[in-house]
């Protein structure tokens, strides 16, 4: 394993010379950000050493000082100075507008904060980051975390948007500052239990009960009333286990390499079975609104599927310029006559009700309910998704799709 962990580390650290190339970008931003009393600095990954090799991202946080500025005007002065300074701007809506600008393939996202001294007089969650970048550097654990975030990015389960349901960076760099290591990390990931809860400050505080939905509960460091792993997934929580304990069995570079699901790979997982392919065209908007949008979309194909007796076996979707929705199905044809359930022979006043909205079917009674024989409409699952993609409930989602 350690074989195998150094050959990757030597792909995914970033260069010296690449290091400096950041620095400099960087540097060139902070010197365009001028306003009285205000300190701009360099925030996220760049900030932590924990970013990969080629990841063209810069965070950079501008300090206002809450002795002078509101929290809810600090937007607006930003936003004011960066239209006069750079030639494109985009506005990205979050708990507090932040800003995205570009220079030499960079991308550069622009955060207005409140420059505190303490995470209790945050007003905002994004006043807090500093101090998760200090945390985290304290411990100097950048090689080994950038190895954490290269294997959860290959495996599909990496970013706490709304649409990917993941594990954040700063969610990786905390639990391998608890672990120690990379190694250690995979191998106590591997052994986690349905509901596993870490406070690696020891902070011994009973979260309200709204945070504790998540399969992890990671109290965060700095901020002792937060979940730092609210928003993952259960499915994105068994998809790291699963791909730990496969690198335990056997460690490989491959592990760290995320590969592009083609037509072809998803046609051999069909084998037998039935392959639904739309091709998707996604609103235009915030990408985090959009992909949350195309899950629901997704979702809502599947369940109407199953809701209409298709066993789905599998289902998912890629997202680039366009996205790409599939599922896995049953080959074979419903049966012509669809058993509908009534209700219990002793609620008469319902069984009379249902009686006159099936009169034209076979009715008849089994295990104390009465049921209706009654004519399948979809019997192929190809016939109900053409019907489902062209239907209001899918189509305020995504602005078109077709079946491939």
């Amino acid at each position: 394993m350690k074989e195998v962990l150094k050959k990757v580390l030597e792909d995914i650290k970033p260069s010296k010379q690449e290091e400096l190339e950041v620095k400099k970008v960087a540097k060139q931003i902070l010197s365009k950000i001028k306003i009285k009393g205000v300190k701009p600095v360099l925030g996220g990954s760049g900030e932590k050493g924990t970013w990969l090799r080629n990841t063209h991202d810069i965070d950079v946080y501008v300090k206002f000082d809450p002795k002078k500025h509101d929290t809810n005007e600090i937007s607006q002065i930003l936003k004011k100075l960066l239209i006069k300074t750079f030639k494109k701007v985009d506005t990205l809506h979050g708990s507090r507008d932040y800003y995205r600008v570009y220079k030499e393939g960079y991308t550069i996202e622009i955060v207005p904060i409140l420059d505190i001294k303490t995470v209790k007089e945050a007003q905002n969650i994004t006043d807090i980051s500093p101090f998760h970048a200090e945390w985290v550097k304290k411990y100097g654990k950048g090689d080994e975390i950038r190895l954490a975030k290269a294997f959860c990015k290959a495996q599909y389960c990496y970013g706490a948007e709304s649409y990917i349901q993941g594990f954040s960076g700063y969610v990786l760099e905390i639990l391998v500052t608890y672990y120690g290591s990379f190694e250690n990390f995979i191998k106590n990931v591997a052994r986690w239990k349905p509901k596993e809860s870490i406070d690696i400050e020891k902070h011994g505080v009973k979260l309200n009960q709204a945070k504790t939905y998540s399969p992890l509960i990671l109290i965060d460091p700095v901020q002792d009333d937060r979940n730092a792993a609210a928003a993952l997934s259960k499915e994105k929580y068994n998809k790291l286990i699963q791909a730990a304990r496969k690198f335990l069995q056997k460690p490989s570079e491959e592990m760290f390499e995320k590969k592009e699901i083609t037509i072809e790979d998803l046609r051999r997982k069909a084998k037998d079975k039935n392959l639904i392919l739309l091709g998707v065209k996604p609103l235009r908007g915030k990408e985090d609104v959009i992909g949350a949008k195309l899950v629901k979309a997704l979702e809502y194909l599947r369940r109407q599927l199953i809701l209409e007796d298709f066993k789905v076996y599998d289902y998912g979707w890629k997202w680039n310029k366009e996205a790409l929705f599939w599922l896995i199905i049953d080959k074979e044809e419903l049966p012509e006559f669809k058993e509908h359930q009534g209700p219990k022979l002793e609620q008469k006043k319902h069984v009379e009700n249902f009686k006159l909205k099936n009169k034209e079917y076979e009715l008849y009674e089994k295990n104390g309910r009465i049921y209706a024989k009654t004519i399948r409409v979809y019997r192929r699952p190809e016939e109900l998704v053409k019907k489902l993609v062209v239907d209001d409930n899918f189509k305020t989602k995504v602005l078109n799709a077709k079946v491939l």
